[in-house]
């Protein structure tokens, strides 16, 4: 996905916004129009309890649009918890 802004003709103002045009690695902004998911599972959600859950490991979303999206929030990678100790 890296220089897919040189791919794809994207506009001046969007590359300096956008991420792969700023660094190696980074989400696609929601405002890329190229960062629309066409999944049939995608459904936006604006359901407190699922945008704000800590156990989600935000770090493994590709586009800004996931965080919003009702199934990745459901069915997304979760932070790995380490073991309690055996002293305590």
């Amino acid at each position: 996905m890296a220089a897919c802004w040189r791919t794809r003709n994207c506009e001046m103002d969007m590359q300096t916004h956008c991420s792969h045009a700023l660094s190696d690695y980074d989400m696609c902004p929601a405002r890329c129009s190229y960062a629309i998911c066409d999944r049939p599972t995608y459904e936006f959600t604006s359901d407190p309890d699922l945008v704000f859950s800590a156990d989600l490991d935000r770090a493994q979303v590709l586009k800004q649009g996931c965080l919003w999206c009702k199934f990745f929030l459901t069915n997304g990678p979760k932070k790995k918890i380490a073991a309690k100790s055996a002293e305590e």
